[in-house]
């Protein structure tokens, strides 16, 4: 394996967990997989909306990153491997 394919491949495992975790940090609207891990019985202990803003805006960039980070591996592979 060339280091260019290895150097993305570690981005797309390090943002996909990173993701993954964000995705989950999220506040509960009605059910879903915050809920699993308590999030729907703390509703007054929720963020404030500047807070939820700023994961929004983390969220999107890590999303961003990991999309790029699968581009980028599909391109490499092709010219690469």
């Amino acid at each position: 394996m060339q280091w260019p394919i290895l150097v993305v491949t570690i981005v797309l495992g390090l943002t996909s967990v990173i993701l993954a975790l964000m995705v989950l940090l999220h506040k509960s609207r009605g059910g879903g997989m915050s809920d699993l891990f308590g999030g729907g019985m703390s509703t007054s202990l929720g963020g404030t909306s500047i807070a939820e803003r700023n994961l929004d805006r983390i969220t999107i960039i890590v999303g961003a990153i990991w999309f790029v980070s699968i581009l980028a591996l599909l391109a490499l592979y092709r010219f690469l491997a």
